[in-house]
């Protein structure tokens, strides 16, 4: 079984209300939303569906019910931000040199947000994350989007105050209407802007590559088989808060 620490749960309890029955209701006494909680990061770790979840976690209905209503009251982005502006305040996040990148994931079944490519049906994974490696901003789109154009939406879900002193990608994100470090492309029509010092630090852009292997370690990642967007990237926040939980 998976298990949160009573430190991990004490940092977001405050995050999850527990539900309640009023007195002299009927009914069974609401399940504890630690366990619950729990019950959800067995599902991302395994990738199995709902109804597959061990007799040892509540009920998978109640779980699936629950952890839909985290994601559309945005409850996840909300813990994950409180956790990494206190690894922020603690040194452990370093947003001087920072990495951007997405990685595709296919998509089973239907649902918005949905993009066809070459590749098929799927979506792209944004993140962006410091110089450790630890997610800074992560959110989800169409596949069929060019990359370049969902830079201002990545910074949309931008976790902490501060903002990246130098932001670092592949060619894709290289643009005529946006600065950043990245090599140019072969078709670039404007002035060359890129100083070859300053580019040396693409060479560090798999920090984010490796970023994008640690959340696929979580079965659930790798393919999408929500029908709600919004499921699917509290599946992403969940995996990005295991990853900062590892900083404490």
């Amino acid at each position: 079984m998976i298990r949160l620490t009573d430190e991990q749960w004490e940092r977001i309890r405050d995050h999850f209300p527990e539900e309640h029955i009023p007195d002299g209701r009927p009914g069974r006494k609401p399940i504890p939303t630690r366990r619950v909680f729990e019950a959800a990061l067995w599902i991302l770790n395994t990738g199995a569906q709902w109804h597959m979840l061990p007799q040892s976690y509540p009920n998978y209905k109640t779980v699936h019910r629950r952890f839909q209503t985290w994601c559309s009251n945005e409850v996840l982005r909300r813990v994950l931000t409180d956790i990494a502006n206190e690894l922020r305040d603690n040194g452990a996040l370093d947003e001087e040199e920072c990495f951007i990148d997405a990685t595709f994931v296919m998509a089973k079944g239907g649902g918005a947000e949905i993009g066809a490519t070459r590749r098929g049906k799927g979506m792209k994974i944004m993140a962006i994350v410091d110089r450790h490696g630890l997610p800074l901003s992560v959110s989800t789109h169409a596949a069929n989007h060019h990359e370049v154009r969902l830079v201002q939406l990545c910074f949309d879900f931008y976790m902490i105050e501060a903002k990246p002193e130098n932001l670092i990608g592949d060619r894709a994100y290289d643009s005529d209407g946006i600065e950043m470090i990245a090599p140019h492309r072969a078709n670039r029509t404007k002035t060359i802007t890129q100083d070859g010092r300053r580019l040396r630090r693409y060479a560090r852009r798999w920090l984010v590559e490796r970023f994008f292997a640690w959340i696929q370690w979580q079965r659930r990642i790798l393919v999408r088989w929500e029908y709600y967007t919004q499921n699917f990237l509290g599946f992403v926040q969940l995996a990005c808060l295991v990853i900062l939980f590892r900083r404490f």
